[in-house]
């Protein structure tokens, strides 16, 4: 009897129970994230004050900036490295992916491979990069002691010096979930291919791809997003040459000390991957209800 009351009055309180797990989660974005980004909204309306931070006052003055041509440039090779850096992830990334799937013995070895990289900071690991590509580094010493040059090749704070750094920076976020959709992947669908008369490469085509595109598009998308708003590897590998969009709304804060401007070109780049993302969602709805016809 106790025990019928007690479910009673938790299915009366439901909606209040599940109301008090949320609140803590709930309380935290908003503390610290909601609250943020409509500090930083009003800061991008603002004009900027004579000494740095903001005065009162309505301008857009800010956003219009933005599209001045040498920003565009800015915004152009951010997208590119970006791209370029999503492509190369998923060429590497797949294969190796789909090994660690495939693998029984080493899997597990492959896979603390794989995350080694998460238990060193991301800081150390770009200078260890500035380390192997700099002049008296260690892949000119090898190219010289090997007489493949004779004087040591730029490599440092280059466009694919950047590029390097964000391979290697983020190409376990590819892996990880291309793993893990190859990973639920029936092994009976392959036998039926393969009954059916299917050749490997046909089999992968038609069955193994399709089956783990949505860990590759998760994957790829966070390899693009974080490689949009780099700044720390762009700044150590690229030197001032290789300027990207987070090495400049970052400077905005710091060095040039014009917070608006830097808080108008968060919310560009902010609202151009929530249209990418709104794109992308939509045509996987539209693709999931044809799908089936």
């Amino acid at each position: 009897m106790m025990r019928r009351r007690l479910l009673r009055w938790l299915q009366r309180r439901r909606g209040t129970i599940a109301a008090l797990e949320l609140a803590p989660g709930t309380a935290w974005l908003v503390a610290f994230f909601l609250v943020p980004i409509a500090v930083m909204l009003a800061y991008s309306v603002m004009p900027r004050g004579a000494y740095g931070g903001v005065t009162p006052g309505f301008t857009l003055e800010h956003y219009r900036r933005f599209f001045d041509p040498l920003y565009l440039r800015v915004v152009a090779r951010t997208f590119g490295l970006a791209a370029a850096c999503t492509a190369l992830c998923v060429v590497l990334g797949y294969p190796v992916a789909y090994v660690i799937a495939r693998s029984r013995r080493w899997k597990h070895a492959l896979l603390f491979l794989v995350v080694l990289p998460f238990w060193t900071s991301f800081l150390v690991r770009t200078y260890a990069m500035i380390f192997l590509l700099r002049d008296s580094g260690l892949i000119n010493t090898w190219l010289l002691h090997l007489g493949l040059i004779r004087r040591p090749i730029t490599l440092l704070y280059t466009p694919g010096a950047v590029l390097a750094g964000l391979v290697y920076g983020f190409l376990p976020f590819l892996i990880l979930p291309v793993y893990a959709s190859l990973e639920r992947l029936d092994p009976a669908l392959l036998e039926a291919a393969e009954s059916l008369g299917a050749r490997p490469w046909a089999s992968f085509r038609r069955v193994t791809l399709p089956l783990s595109m949505p860990g590759l598009v998760a994957g790829a998308l966070l390899v693009f997003i974080p490689s949009l708003g780099s700044f720390l590897t762009p700044d150590l590998l690229g030197g001032a040459r290789e300027l990207m969009l987070g090495n400049l709304i970052e400077n905005q804060f710091t060095t040039a000390r014009n917070w608006p401007f830097g808080a108008a070109a968060s919310f560009i780049l902010m609202a151009a991957v929530l249209v990418a993302l709104l794109i992308h969602l939509r045509s996987q709805d539209r693709a999931a209800a044809a799908g089936p016809g």
